[in-house]
């Protein structure tokens, strides 16, 4: 029997007293693009963090290739590849090659800086970047940990083309949906969400299929 990669059962988050995200269901089959989709403050971060273990949901139950998590720990985070969208840079100055390393797997991080067109930055300061650059980078990142061992296929990431130009988000929509492993890619990027292979929408707390 093959598992999806990523079941969300019945997800409830609040914020405060209030409801944020309500009674929230969806799977992700091996090898699936989806997006996820819906206004500012909508909840899609929040359903996120959720997921990954970074915040513990009032209910529901979070499954990665079968397996159940447990509520509000970051097991998921861990074991997926995952791009934020706020990029945190740490209080310490280091270098893109250093970041690329943190990855799990150099060699693929590297390779997908190339593809990104940011391999030639390896030896420069993140803090010299510019928003561009540091997307990229951080998605190399996030690739390179797809490929690192013991990892689940599956990348997760949020906004992942919000800085880039018109160019480059063609660029990086060909990579994501390209990828063999299963993605949940949360973005206002209309023409990526439409190269998805489905949509979801998250409006007033609840999530349904885009159309």
């Amino acid at each position: 029997m093959t598992h999806p990669t990523l079941e969300v059962v019945s997800l409830h988050c609040v914020r405060g007293r209030q409801i944020v995200v309500e009674d929230a269901s969806f799977a992700l089959q091996p090898g699936e693009h989806v997006a996820l989709t819906g206004e500012n403050g909508s909840g899609k971060s929040t359903l996120l963090r959720a997921v990954l273990g970074l915040d513990r949901p009032r209910e529901g139950r979070v499954y990665l290739q079968g397996r159940p998590q447990v509520p509000g720990s970051p097991a998921v985070l861990r074991q997926v590849a995952w791009m934020p969208q706020r990029l945190p840079l740490g209080r310490f100055p280091f270098r893109v090659d250093e970041l690329l390393a943190s990855s799990g797997n150099r060699a693929a991080a590297l390779e997908s800086a190339g593809r990104l067109g940011v391999r030639g930055l390896v030896s420069r300061p993140v803090a010299e970047l510019s928003g561009g650059q540091l997307q990229r980078v951080f998605l190399a990142r996030a690739l390179g940990s797809l490929a690192a061992p013991g990892r689940a296929p599956l990348l997760v990431v949020d906004e992942p083309t919000a800085a880039l130009d018109f160019a480059g988000q063609a660029e990086v929509a060909d990579l994501l949906v390209g990828l063999d492993a299963a993605a949940l890619i949360v973005t206002h990027d209309e023409p990526l969400a439409r190269r998805c292979d489905r949509c979801l929408s998250l409006a007033l707390g609840r999530l349904q299929d885009a159309p």
